[in-house]
Protein backbone atom coordinates (compact mmCIF):
# COMPACT_ATOMS: atom_id res chain seq x y z
CA UNK A 1 0.00 0.00 0.00
CA UNK A 2 1.39 3.53 -1.46
CA UNK A 3 2.30 5.82 1.86
CA UNK A 4 1.40 8.70 -0.55
CA UNK A 5 -2.64 8.82 -1.38
CA UNK A 6 -4.23 9.08 -5.20
CA UNK A 7 -2.86 12.51 -7.18
CA UNK A 8 -0.20 13.10 -5.00
CA UNK A 9 0.86 9.39 -5.84
CA UNK A 10 0.36 9.63 -9.16
CA UNK A 11 2.27 13.32 -9.79
CA UNK A 12 5.12 10.85 -8.01
CA UNK A 13 5.47 8.56 -10.66
CA UNK A 14 4.51 10.67 -13.46
CA UNK A 15 7.49 12.86 -12.22
CA UNK A 16 9.53 9.49 -11.59
CA UNK A 17 9.14 8.29 -15.11
CA UNK A 18 10.21 11.96 -16.48
CA UNK A 19 13.35 11.82 -14.10
CA UNK A 20 14.02 8.14 -15.53
CA UNK A 21 13.94 9.24 -19.12
CA UNK A 22 15.83 12.07 -17.98
CA UNK A 23 13.28 15.01 -19.22
CA UNK A 24 12.89 16.81 -15.76
CA UNK A 25 13.54 20.57 -16.27
CA UNK A 26 16.77 21.71 -14.58
CA UNK A 27 14.53 23.28 -11.53
CA UNK A 28 12.58 20.23 -11.35
CA UNK A 29 15.42 17.95 -10.83
CA UNK A 30 17.22 18.66 -7.25
CA UNK A 31 13.18 18.76 -5.97
CA UNK A 32 12.99 15.04 -7.28
CA UNK A 33 16.06 13.88 -6.08
CA UNK A 34 15.56 15.20 -2.89
CA UNK A 35 12.50 13.19 -3.11
CA UNK A 36 13.84 10.37 -4.09
CA UNK A 37 15.71 10.30 -1.11
CA UNK A 38 13.10 9.84 1.27
CA UNK A 39 10.55 8.07 -1.08
CA UNK A 40 11.16 4.24 -1.26
CA UNK A 41 8.46 3.66 -3.80
CA UNK A 42 9.98 6.37 -6.24
CA UNK A 43 12.99 4.58 -6.39
CA UNK A 44 11.63 1.49 -7.11
CA UNK A 45 9.87 2.72 -9.29
CA UNK A 46 12.81 4.24 -11.17
CA UNK A 47 14.68 1.11 -11.64
CA UNK A 48 12.26 -0.91 -12.54
CA UNK A 49 12.16 1.54 -15.58
CA UNK A 50 15.86 1.20 -15.78
CA UNK A 51 15.78 -2.06 -18.15
CA UNK A 52 13.27 -0.52 -20.49
CA UNK A 53 15.00 2.85 -20.84
CA UNK A 54 18.21 1.06 -21.13
CA UNK A 55 17.00 -0.46 -24.08
CA UNK A 56 16.41 2.31 -26.19
CA UNK A 57 20.23 3.06 -26.24
CA UNK A 58 20.58 1.09 -28.91
CA UNK A 59 17.54 2.28 -31.40
CA UNK A 60 19.28 5.30 -33.48
CA UNK A 61 18.29 8.58 -32.18
CA UNK A 62 18.69 10.64 -35.11
CA UNK A 63 16.25 8.30 -36.81
CA UNK A 64 13.73 7.73 -34.45
CA UNK A 65 13.24 11.02 -32.64
CA UNK A 66 10.95 13.21 -33.42
CA UNK A 67 11.74 16.35 -35.86
CA UNK A 68 12.34 19.43 -33.92
CA UNK A 69 9.13 21.12 -35.43
CA UNK A 70 6.88 18.28 -33.93
CA UNK A 71 8.91 18.24 -30.82
CA UNK A 72 7.61 21.86 -30.33
CA UNK A 73 4.39 21.26 -31.14
CA UNK A 74 4.17 18.15 -28.88
CA UNK A 75 5.89 19.94 -26.27
CA UNK A 76 3.07 23.00 -26.54
CA UNK A 77 0.46 20.57 -26.81
CA UNK A 78 1.65 18.50 -23.05
CA UNK A 79 2.56 22.31 -21.23
CA UNK A 80 -0.67 23.38 -22.02
CA UNK A 81 -2.53 20.00 -20.74
CA UNK A 82 -0.55 19.70 -17.68
CA UNK A 83 0.69 23.36 -16.95
CA UNK A 84 3.97 22.39 -16.99
CA UNK A 85 7.30 23.38 -18.52
CA UNK A 86 6.88 23.30 -21.96
CA UNK A 87 10.89 20.67 -22.72
CA UNK A 88 13.37 21.62 -24.98
CA UNK A 89 14.37 19.34 -28.11
CA UNK A 90 17.39 17.71 -27.14
CA UNK A 91 20.28 18.78 -29.34
CA UNK A 92 20.62 16.33 -32.30
CA UNK A 93 23.48 14.39 -31.96
CA UNK A 94 26.33 15.23 -35.32
CA UNK A 95 26.34 12.43 -37.27
CA UNK A 96 29.54 9.83 -36.89
CA UNK A 97 28.82 7.46 -39.66
CA UNK A 98 28.48 8.19 -43.80
CA UNK A 99 26.61 6.72 -46.26
CA UNK A 100 29.04 4.20 -47.94
CA UNK A 101 27.73 3.09 -51.79
CA UNK A 102 27.84 -0.87 -51.35
CA UNK A 103 26.82 -2.07 -54.71
CA UNK A 104 24.92 0.29 -57.56
CA UNK A 105 21.88 1.64 -56.85
CA UNK A 106 22.28 0.82 -53.06
CA UNK A 107 23.81 2.81 -49.98
CA UNK A 108 24.13 1.84 -46.34
CA UNK A 109 24.60 4.16 -43.26
CA UNK A 110 25.46 1.58 -40.10
CA UNK A 111 24.01 3.11 -36.71
CA UNK A 112 24.89 0.36 -34.69
CA UNK A 113 26.40 -3.08 -34.41
CA UNK A 114 26.97 -5.46 -31.65
CA UNK A 115 29.62 -7.76 -32.29
CA UNK A 116 28.59 -10.07 -29.45
CA UNK A 117 25.27 -11.69 -31.53
CA UNK A 118 26.76 -10.22 -34.62
CA UNK A 119 23.63 -7.69 -35.28
CA UNK A 120 23.73 -5.03 -37.10
CA UNK A 121 21.39 -1.56 -37.22
CA UNK A 122 21.51 0.14 -40.52
CA UNK A 123 19.51 2.32 -42.93
CA UNK A 124 19.44 0.91 -46.62
CA UNK A 125 18.66 3.59 -49.74
CA UNK A 126 17.67 1.71 -53.00
CA UNK A 127 17.80 3.76 -55.77
CA UNK A 128 14.45 4.02 -58.09
CA UNK A 129 14.31 0.56 -60.40
CA UNK A 130 17.16 -0.83 -57.85
CA UNK A 131 17.02 -5.06 -56.63
CA UNK A 132 18.66 -6.34 -53.72
CA UNK A 133 20.31 -9.66 -54.06
CA UNK A 134 18.16 -13.21 -53.08
CA UNK A 135 19.65 -13.52 -49.71
CA UNK A 136 18.79 -16.16 -46.50
CA UNK A 137 18.86 -14.73 -43.00
CA UNK A 138 20.94 -15.79 -40.61
CA UNK A 139 18.80 -14.57 -37.86
CA UNK A 140 15.67 -12.63 -37.37
CA UNK A 141 15.23 -9.18 -39.61
CA UNK A 142 13.34 -6.40 -39.05
CA UNK A 143 12.72 -3.63 -41.54
CA UNK A 144 10.88 -0.15 -41.58
CA UNK A 145 10.24 1.41 -44.60
CA UNK A 146 10.51 5.20 -43.67
CA UNK A 147 10.47 6.26 -47.66
CA UNK A 148 9.36 4.88 -50.78
CA UNK A 149 7.78 2.06 -52.21
CA UNK A 150 9.74 -1.41 -51.54
CA UNK A 151 8.90 -5.08 -52.75
CA UNK A 152 9.65 -8.44 -50.24
CA UNK A 153 8.79 -10.91 -52.36
CA UNK A 154 5.27 -10.61 -53.13
CA UNK A 155 4.65 -8.40 -50.79
CA UNK A 156 4.55 -4.69 -51.67
CA UNK A 157 5.75 -2.16 -48.37
CA UNK A 158 4.85 1.80 -47.56
CA UNK A 159 6.42 4.35 -46.25
CA UNK A 160 5.55 3.31 -42.21
CA UNK A 161 5.48 -0.54 -43.21
CA UNK A 162 7.24 -3.16 -40.85
CA UNK A 163 8.11 -6.26 -42.14
CA UNK A 164 9.85 -9.05 -40.09
CA UNK A 165 11.84 -11.88 -41.22
CA UNK A 166 12.71 -15.61 -39.35
CA UNK A 167 15.91 -17.15 -39.04
CA UNK A 168 17.08 -19.57 -42.73
CA UNK A 169 13.89 -17.53 -44.30
CA UNK A 170 14.92 -16.18 -47.68
CA UNK A 171 13.79 -12.98 -49.71
CA UNK A 172 13.69 -14.13 -52.88
CA UNK A 173 13.44 -10.48 -54.43
CA UNK A 174 13.72 -7.27 -52.99
CA UNK A 175 13.23 -4.24 -55.31
CA UNK A 176 12.13 -0.63 -55.62
CA UNK A 177 10.65 0.98 -58.42
CA UNK A 178 10.15 4.25 -56.52
CA UNK A 179 13.49 4.23 -54.87
CA UNK A 180 13.25 4.13 -50.73
CA UNK A 181 15.17 4.38 -47.79
CA UNK A 182 14.60 1.46 -44.67
CA UNK A 183 15.55 1.24 -41.16
CA UNK A 184 17.20 -2.15 -41.18
CA UNK A 185 17.90 -4.62 -37.74
CA UNK A 186 19.43 -7.75 -39.42
CA UNK A 187 22.15 -10.19 -38.74
CA UNK A 188 25.69 -9.28 -40.22
CA UNK A 189 26.01 -12.99 -41.14
CA UNK A 190 23.38 -12.98 -44.13
CA UNK A 191 24.09 -15.19 -46.90
CA UNK A 192 23.61 -13.59 -50.35
CA UNK A 193 22.38 -16.09 -52.59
Amino acid sequence: MSSISGKRYEDHLQTAFLYALQVLSASETPAFEAHLSTCGECRREIESLRPIIASFVSWPTDVLRPSTPLWNRLSQRISKESGADQVAPPARPTATTEWKTVAEGISCKLLAVDAETSRITMLVRLAPGTEYPPHRHADIEELHLLYGELMVNDKKLYAGDFIRAEPRSVDHRVWSETGCTCLLLTSAKDAIL
